[in-house]
């Protein structure tokens, strides 16, 4: 069964470890997820079953937009609620100082990502160096902060939203706000809105052509061809500039690259959306 849907992943479960239930609840053995959520983040999982995770690289999945807390006064080695080892009773802050941190990181940041993450030092990923307690040294990134909004001040928490680029810690912009303040911080909180144009609706099915962020192209040739993943001539094709796209048959779709007059699948035959009849898409427990 190909499936495309979002869930709203439940605090203090990993993204991986959540397909587990989803793999139950669908009754299928292929589940794939994309953009990963922290063990204590919550919200929008973009997930998909059978041949549609193949699609992942090509939908629409940024910006992205978090709703956070800044717990202000701990502090945290991973940046959030998970390995607080210190907590200090702050002074009230003037939310005039706040609102400017906030303000400050808005456009082009470059920043350390946080130690405890899945980027890989030397091979290993930096998350289980942290935990046996080795040195990490990671890279800086840059990433855009396309809008961050003040919410509320209700001492010692600052709550924000925040519209972001793809692979955006905003556990980081947590300790860039607490520095710029001359403060201990950690979010306490995180929830993912939601990513580009996918939000969270009830796991509704949804249609993956709708999301594609590549154009369409348009194939004169037989159907048959493309189907059975025969060489294809750029003769058939309404567009022939280099590029990839998706192309449609009556029932299969197929992504494309055109390259100096040459067509190669990136993906073929994957089976076009149909509305799952509901008592046969999924069952609860």
């Amino acid at each position: 069964m190909n499936r495309l849907f979002v869930v709203n992943k439940p605090i203090f479960r990993s993204s991986n470890g959540y397909m587990g239930y989803v793999k139950r609840k669908y009754n299928t053995k292929k589940v794939g997820f994309s953009g990963t959520l922290d063990p204590f983040a919550t919200g929008c999982l973009i997930v998909a079953t059978g041949q549609y995770p193949k699609l992942f690289q090509y939908l629409r999945k940024t910006p992205k937009t978090y709703a956070a807390t800044l717990w202000l006064g701990a502090n945290s080695e991973s940046l959030d609620i998970e390995n607080v080892d210190s907590i200090k009773i702050i002074p009230e802050l003037n939310v005039e100082d706040i609102k400017q941190a906030l303000a400050d990181l808005k456009g082009e940041l470059t920043y350390y990502p946080p130690k405890f993450s899945a980027k890989k030092v030397n091979g290993k990923r930096a998350y289980d160096l942290a935990r046996a307690g080795k040195e990490v040294t990671l890279k800086t990134i840059t990433s855009t902060i396309y809008n961050i909004k003040f919410i509320h001040y209700n001492h010692p928490f600052v709550h924000f939203e925040t519209t972001v680029s793809e692979g955006t810690y905003i556990r980081s912009l947590g300790a860039i706000i607490s520095d710029t303040l001359g403060v201990d911080g950690t979010l306490s909180s995180l929830k993912r809105l939601n990513e580009g144009d996918f939000y969270f609706d009830n796991e509704k099915a949804l249609d993956p052509l709708k999301y594609l962020k590549i154009p369409k192209n348009i194939y004169t040739g037989d159907p048959e061809y493309m189907e059975l993943g025969k060489k294809l001539s750029i003769d058939y094709f309404e567009t022939k500039e280099n590029g990839e796209y998706w192309v449609e048959t009556a029932n299969f779709f197929s992504v494309i690259e055109i390259k100096d007059g040459e067509v190669k699948y990136k993906l073929n035959r994957v089976q076009k959306f149909t509305t799952p009849h509901s008592s046969l898409c999924h069952y609860d427990r």
